[in-house]
């Protein structure tokens, strides 16, 4: 199974959680890790480009951090280009049916502010939804959501399980890609 993991982060640099991430996942075979913020720094997708990426690959993993209760600018600006009509959904639009998506994302709150008792009064795989209902209308398989809480508080051998956990999800079946737009 091949994986495209599109990293979406405005400030990768600044970042140790997602940095972690996209580094565990950088050496998983089977895996070709996507900066969307490195590919586009001027913000222009490439849709031809990206649809050929989603062709290519067998499931789609949106790793983000969780921006008020959603994705980043350009993720969000990411789907709306290459999630075409006649591509990704409607009557021709068949080109991702059969695939997987899974969200791997990061909140800096602890797992007990995101509950029905907590002060976001929602999971936050019940905020995700609306990734679960895109896979839905482009016949997508949705996978789990990967989530890493507390990203504020995380020390070292936290942060360690969190990379050996989301490698060996990423891990999960697959056969090594390349890295795209790190430069």
């Amino acid at each position: 199974m091949r994986t495209l993991v599109v990293l979406a982060h405005p400030d990768l640099a600044a970042s140790r959680v997602n940095a972690a991430l996209a580094e565990a996942a950088r050496p998983v075979d089977g895996v070709t890790l996507h900066d969307l913020y490195a590919a586009y720094p001027d913000l222009l997708v490439d849709v031809e480009r990206e649809q050929r990426l989603l062709l290519e690959h067998d499931r789609i993993v949106l790793q983000f951090p969780f921006y008020w209760y959603s994705a980043p600018p350009l993720l969000k600006k990411w789907l709306d280009e290459v999630f075409l009509r006649g591509f990704a959904y409607g009557s021709n639009g068949t080109s991702l049916r059969g695939k997987a998506l899974r969200v791997a994302t990061t909140a800096g709150a602890s797992e007990e502010v995101y509950r029905p008792d907590g002060f976001n009064r929602f999971t936050v795989t019940e905020l995700l939804r609306p990734f679960d209902a895109t896979a839905n209308i482009t016949g997508m398989a949705y996978e789990e959501p990967f989530v890493v809480h507390g990203t504020h508080g995380l020390d070292d051998a936290a942060l360690a399980a969190h990379q050996e956990r989301y490698r060996a999800a990423l891990a999960a079946g697959m056969p090594r890609e390349r890295d795209l737009a790190l430069a």
